[in-house]
């Protein structure tokens, strides 16, 4: 059994618990241990009333909140398997912290896309969105229900030079599921006084423009194709934002791969487009 758990965490809402059937399914899988984590975002105590009974605390609410939250969602993983070791743990600080920090032992670390009511959506899709970006090992954010299999990951590479994390991982989720591996690169016509694309094209044809870069697609997973012979894999070059396409291939891919780095966190990158309009689970690789 491997040491590291997959960790999830939930808050007891929907979303968070397709995450930790989507994370029990996982550990099962790989033979793993999951860690299930709640972080409760603590307030300070209301003040006895000195007029009538004691005022619970909303602390004291939130706290009990959490650990029916911890005991539903092991509840609900317990039944994905028999065999599957379960552990809970209460979360102590800031969620969006804690919950980035409780991957930092994890093979992965899984979250839902936002929580339940309007205020506690907003809590948890910020602490989704910080964990995805933050967090030192991978995060899956799990969006919506999880349609049957398709055994087809799908990876995005933008900058070739920095991909190999991510490809590292979509070759081992595919080789995992027995399931085909698409490699995707998208992209825009540069507009005039725009900086060119990295591979800086002299030839301005958008059809020689597409060779090039699938030969730079095809001898980039040369190595990855020898280390897994048995994984099916094919490429396709899209134009368009790259946000909009993989979170169109969301749709049909039963898992969404996309390398992240320190730098690309801003509102307009890729990543916050797909995790915003994805169909499906998608997973942020941080780089090496």
């Amino acid at each position: 059994m491997p040491a590291k758990p997959i960790v999830a965490a939930t808050d007891g809402s929907t979303e968070s618990l397709r995450a930790v059937d989507w994370a029990a399914r996982e550990a099962a899988l790989r033979g793993a241990p999951l860690r299930i984590v709640s972080a409760a975002e603590l307030l300070p105590r209301m003040m006895k009333s000195h007029d009538g009974p004691d005022v619970e605390a909303v602390t004291d609410v939130l706290i009990q909140e959490r650990d029916v939250a911890l005991t539903t969602a092991a509840e609900r993983a317990a039944k994905v398997s028999p065999d599957l070791l379960i552990d809970t743990d209460h979360l102590a600080g800031a969620p969006a912290v804690a919950v980035a920090e409780a991957g930092s032992v994890a093979l992965m670390l899984v979250v839902g896309s936002r929580g339940s009511g309007a205020f506690t959506a907003l809590v948890l899709g910020s602490v989704s969105r910080y964990a995805a970006t933050h967090a030192s090992c991978p995060v899956v954010v799990v969006r919506d229900e999880v349609a049957a299999s398709h055994r087809q990951i799908a990876v995005g590479i933008g900058d070739p030079d920095s991909s190999a994390a991510a490809l590292t991982f979509a070759f081992e989720e595919a080789a995992l599921r027995q399931g085909a591996l698409l490699v995707v690169h998208a992209w825009t016509r540069p507009q005039v006084g725009m900086e060119k694309p990295y591979w800086a094209l002299s030839d301005p044809s958008a059809h020689a423009m597409e060779g090039k870069v699938a030969q730079r697609l095809t001898a980039l997973i040369e190595d990855w194709r020898a280390k897994y012979p048995d994984v099916e894999v094919s490429q396709d070059i899209l134009f368009g934002h790259p946000g909009r396409a993989l979170a169109g291939l969301s749709a049909r891919a039963d898992l969404v791969v996309i390398g992240r780095h320190a730098a690309h966190h801003g509102p307009g990158a890729v990543i916050h487009a797909v995790l915003s309009h994805a169909h499906g689970p998608v997973v942020t690789v941080p780089s090496a």
